[in-house]
């Protein structure tokens, strides 16, 4: 049926971009369109993406990729997280709220390795041609959006104004930089120094930072400041391939990657709710967001006790046995009352601060499929800005866990766990779906909740992602879109959902990008979140 004043689904037959800026989409498509394929585009819509929404990722992020690569006929993950800095002071640190900005949450970047990486190995063009898009709109400049105002203009500049060693390099690239200082709707945001940046990057590749003159400006501006990143951790700095994890549900496959990444939670929550007859319950009727919400937060306590679990401690957690006995605890319709963030020995403790994280997903008409999810951490990461090189510095670290009773509690120079999900979809040996989403802990409940739409109630891609959706927070908080019937929300209070009725549509939800493909057609379908500023390209 068509619905009107909803955003038509885009198809094409040579491929697909969904990128969380149209600007970005657009960058990969006309890579692909020019003979590149989707790891290609991967790099130019990342780099655009540094450009347009400079406060949700950048090259000096982190994140992850899952790909599928069809002429090995295999998904692939790609970590480019890095470690924690050997310096980090973990043992004077109690509380997250110490590590919100400024030097000391700042982790090695590891995007721009990342982007590299996936280029190196199976990109079939150079970096001049795929920064090229992202140089050209940093030098000459762009047309703000709705997002670009709410995020440039929003909290976080009366924030960085009380930090006088922060804002004015801050202020000076980001308002400064906007034609007539004020972000507003068609206001032109140049970033020239951002520009020469990238076209350093491009010519003499990812050494000049991990190692070269840009991470030594990068290191020195950390150490003026009393930052912990060193060179020998830039150095360290590397983009691995790693083999995926996967759980099959109702006839496909759905990959993320492994542990310390915390995308299990996702496979768990598909794993419970394949045992419920979702498609028998009324779609987004009492049944059907109850049996989902419980499921994400059994789920979600799971995967906060396991910590980073072993390659044969998580296939214990997945297996049929114990996936049993939480699809009994969701049956028993008693209230579930447990974290979804970190450990915490309160279970009412309200949730953090949002992360700003970006996600994007391309198909080519190779049968190649990437979908990234990067992030700063918060909007505008740090908030320390290097001058001269337009670079705004993640605070990966901020989403550490340094409590000290914390039996998850992080260790300086190790592993990170990082609550993002990128995956790719298979069905027989073809990919047919690239999904992801930034939102921080709340990556691991939206992405079960779209693809239920989408493989349960068989929605299209794009209506798929447009479905009410609900964040689920510590103890048994729940914010769910007013788009949900009042009754459905006024039963779910009844059944011990600690519910609040949100806006119809509301960022804290996510903003998820998504590529499907018909393997019977070859015809491409992109989703995009209208949360924000999403949008598809095709080829």
């Amino acid at each position: 049926m068509l619905q009107h004043g909803k955003r038509p689904t885009i198809t094409s037959q040579h491929g697909m971009v969904a990128a969380a800026h149209p600007l970005a989409a657009a960058a990969g498509a006309r890579i692909l369109a020019n003979g590149g394929n989707a790891f290609d585009a991967a790099a130019a819509t990342a780099a655009a993406l540094n450009v347009v929404e400079p406060y949700m990722s950048g090259l000096a992020g982190r994140g992850m990729a899952t790909v599928y690569v069809a002429k090995e006929r295999r998904v692939r993950s790609l970590d480019f997280v890095t470690q924690i800095p050997k310096g980090f002071p973990v043992d004077k640190l109690s509380n997250r709220e110490q590590l919100i900005r400024g030097p000391i949450p700042v982790g090695a970047p590891g995007n721009l390795g990342g982007w590299c990486e996936m280029v190196s190995t199976y990109g079939t063009k150079k970096l001049p041609e795929l920064f090229a898009p992202a140089i050209k709109l940093a030098r000459d400049g762009f047309g703000l959006i709705e997002f670009n105002v709410e995020e440039i203009g929003g909290s976080v500049n009366a924030e960085l104004k009380g930090r006088p060693e922060l804002y004015p390099e801050w202020s000076r690239v980001y308002l400064e930089g906007i034609a007539g200082g004020k972000p507003k709707l068609g206001a032109v945001l140049r970033q020239p120094d951002l520009a020469k940046t990238l076209e350093a990057l491009a010519n003499e590749g990812p050494s000049l930072l991990y190692g070269g003159a840009l991470g030594k400006k990068l290191v020195d501006r950390l150490k003026e400041l009393g930052g912990v990143l060193t060179m020998d951790d830039l150095a360290e700095a590397k983009a691995v391939w790693i083999d995926p994890i996967s759980v099959d549900y109702r006839g496909r496959t759905v990959h993320v990657p492994p542990p310390p990444c915390e995308a299990f939670q996702y496979l768990l929550t598909l794993r419970i709710l394949e045992g419920f007859d979702l498609k028998s319950m009324p779609r987004n009727g009492v049944e059907h967001v109850d049996t989902v919400l419980r499921a994400i937060r059994v789920a979600a306590g799971v995967r906060i006790l396991a910590g980073i679990p072993s390659p044969q401690k998580l296939a214990e957690l997945l297996s049929e046995g114990h996936v049993e006995s939480l699809r009994a605890r969701v049956r028993d319709k008693k209230p579930v009352t447990g974290p979804t963030e970190q450990w915490t020995p309160d279970m009412g403790t309200p949730a953090g601060a949002e992360g700003h994280t970006t996600s994007f997903s391309i198909a080519d008409s190779d049968g190649n499929m990437v979908c990234v999810t990067q992030s700063l951490g918060s909007v505008f990461g740090s908030g320390v800005v290097v001058p001269g090189t337009g670079l705004c510095l993640n605070n990966f670290l901020y989403w550490a866990d340094v409590n000290p009773k914390s039996p998850n509690r992080v260790k300086a120079g190790g592993r990170m766990p990082i609550c993002v999900a990128p995956s790719i979809v298979t069905q027989g040996d073809k990919a047919v779906m690239a999904l992801g989403t930034p939102g921080s802990y709340g990556i691991l409940q939206t992405q079960p909740q779209a693809f239920v739409q989408y493989i349960d109630y068989g929605l299209p891609l794009q209506q798929a992602i447009e479905a009410p959706r609900a964040r689920l927070t510590d103890g048994r908080a729940v914010l769910l879109e007013s788009r949900v019937d009042a009754e459905v929300h006024a039963e779910l209070r009844n059944r011990g959902h600690d519910l609040t009725s949100g806006p119809d549509w509301t960022m804290k939800v996510g903003g998820m990008q998504g590529v499907a493909v018909d393997p019977a057609t070859g015809t491409f379908t992109g989703g995009c979140d209208p949360r924000r500023d999403g949008y598809c390209v095709p080829a």
